[in-house]
Parts: C-alpha cells; structure tokens; sequence
C-alpha cells in the first residue's frame, strides 16, 4: 500500500471496472520495478506509458482514452507529477521527461464532450516550487477541467 496505488486497491475491492480505467503517461522507476503496471494491465486497465505518448501523440492517446471510458459518467484525476518537473516542480514526487504546461492543457482539452462528473488535480506541493509555477498550472488545469465540465452540460 503506497500513495501510488490507490486505483489498484479500488479495483481489487470492486470499486472501478478496470474496462473503464485508463493511465497516460506511467513512467519512472516506479519503486525498481513495473509489478504494478503489469498487474493492472493483466486486470484489464488500459496502460498508456510515456514514450507511447509521445510516440503516438496526444490526440490518438486521447481518441483511445475516450473510446474506453464511452458515454458513461467519468471521473478524471490528474496527477501534476504527470507534467514534466522543469514545468511543475511543486510535488512530492517529481519524474523527468513528462509533458510541458501546454501539453498538459491538451490532454484536459481532449476530454471535451465526455460526461465528466469530477475531477481532481493531487500532489500539487507548493512548498517544493518557490517560483510557484506548479500551483499556477494546478489552477490553470482545474480552470480547464471546469470549462470542458461545463461545455458537456
């Protein structure tokens, strides 16, 4: 049990259908090995790593992560170590080699038209990014999720 794998114990206890679950942008060491990566896709998660990002670009990522979530009520957590530290530096958890701010706008843009019911943004850690650069992009990303919440309405 780690602050990593919240979503792997809400679909071990039957909480979420692993079909309807999609991680974008899995990358780093994550604690020496991909156990829990490759638990999930074996439970049936759809896994987008980094590079596959990147290789394929973020609107086919996204047509992907729409195609599995469908019509249905969906909701969205935004991890802001998703974004590449140099960008958002304020978390506890920073990983080399993610998305720049825009980048990161344009994977909550994509989701225009999903019927989002929530949304979070966590590990937004203002003490750890003097500049205070993180929390600007948390309130810019939270601002997004609300406008594309509200086109959907």
């Amino acid at each position: 049990y780690t602050h990593g794998t919240p979503f792997r114990r809400a679909i071990e206890e039957g909480l979420l259908d692993p079909a309807r679950v999609i991680q974008i942008g899995i990358r780093g060491p994550v604690y020496g090995d991909f156990e829990d990566v490759e638990w999930g896709r074996a439970q049936g998660v759809t896994i987008i790593t980094i590079d596959e990002l990147f290789d394929r670009g973020i609107a086919d990522v996204m047509a992907q992560a729409r195609a599995v979530v469908g019509d249905a009520p969906t909701y969205v957590s935004y991890d802001i170590d998703f974004v590449d530290p140099a960008f958002a530096p304020g978390t506890g958890t920073p990983e080399v080699g993610g998305p720049n701010s825009y980048q990161a706008q344009q994977v909550v843009r994509a989701l225009s038209g999903l019927d989002i019911v929530g949304a979070d943004l966590v590990e937004v850690s203002p003490p750890f990014d003097a500049s205070g650069g993180t929390a600007w992009l948390g309130v810019s990303l939270m601002f997004e999720f609300l406008c594309v919440m509200a086109e959907g309405r």
